[in-house]
């Protein structure tokens, strides 16, 4: 199994460590790492769009003492390379940019990230819980040296995940577990066998998937945020307004939609839409002209 996760991304199975899933990995690298450097490294890089679990990391580690610094992104979700270089300084341990956003698809140029990370000896990590087994990754080729990733996203098991740690140039953790040293000291615990097995295997069926199809064009999204009434971070974060962050709605395509479940769930919006259209006295202000932004509501 983890023979089968390391070939899908190009590493060697010593640096496989198994977790939970994306969010542990997550919080083993950003943590794991700030920590192991922290006597002489207090200064940690990321992104406004990173998954909510990146971001709460980050927000505990400024509580202990580090400083963190959020990179906007441009509109098209991208960060902007020149501010990425910019925001580094002496004492950085860490940069943390995902792969591919879980909301609105967007893919970060990994490679150039890691190319300016390795040139400054600081460590890149990258949540690919949304890229592995979708596009083509090689921890080398794009000088990666902590990914995340995720089994369920990938048609595997849910409760498992794995951590890439490179070895040369090595990265050390403090682990965020203590107990009987299980997978080399940087996870303690019982491996789920049959979860490693299961997560294993899609990764197996990924490659092949990915190598008969060239590319695969589409993203599996997590809706973690659902249960929530605040608007997506994301879209705020690449200039959507407030009242289109709030009734955006996210689609997830995966490897067995059907065009015939594309065109029923099409139908179905549309349907809807125009149902609450005619009972929405906004929409007929919008009909006739008036912007919603210039409305003073009254307040109650």
């Amino acid at each position: 199994s983890r023979q089968q996760v390391a070939d899908l991304i190009g590493a060697d199975p010593r640096e496989i460590i198994f977790t939970s899933g994306a969010t542990e990995s997550n919080n083993m690298a950003i943590k794991g790492v700030a920590r192991f450097y922290k006597s002489r490294k207090k200064h940690i890089i990321t992104t406004q769009t990173e998954h909510k679990c990146v971001l709460d990391s980050c927000r505990s580690l400024e509580a202990e003492g580090f400083q963190i610094t959020y990179l906007p992104v441009q509109k098209n979700g991208l960060i902007d390379l020149k501010e990425l270089e910019a925001a580094f300084q002496p004492d950085t341990s860490l940069v943390s940019v995902m792969a591919v956003n879980n909301e609105i698809g967007v893919k970060q140029p990994i490679r150039d990230i890691g190319e300016i990370c390795r040139a400054r000896q600081v460590f890149f990590h990258t949540d690919a819980a949304q890229a592995v087994g979708k596009i083509p990754l090689d921890v080398n080729d794009l000088k990666i040296d902590l990914m995340s990733i995720s089994g369920h996203k990938i048609y595997g098991p849910k409760g498992v995940g794995a951590i890439y740690v490179r070895r040369r140039p090595r990265v050390r953790l403090e682990p965020l577990q203590s107990g009987g040293g299980q997978e080399r000291g940087l996870r303690s615990g019982t491996v789920p066998t049959p979860l490693a097995v299961g997560l294993g295997a899609a990764c197996e069926v990924a490659q092949e998937e990915m190598e008969s199809l060239g590319a695969i064009a589409h993203l599996v999204s997590a809706a973690c945020t659902s249960a929530s009434l605040e608007p997506s971070y994301v879209l705020r974060a690449i200039g959507a307004d407030e009242d289109l962050a709030h009734s955006s709605i996210r689609f997830g395509i995966g490897r067995f939609t059907t065009e015939e479940e594309i065109d029923y769930t099409v139908q179905k919006c549309i349907q809807h839409v125009k149902r609450l259209r005619e009972m929405s006295p906004l929409w007929e202000m919008v009909q006739d002209g008036i912007d919603l932004k210039s409305i003073k509501w009254s307040q109650h």
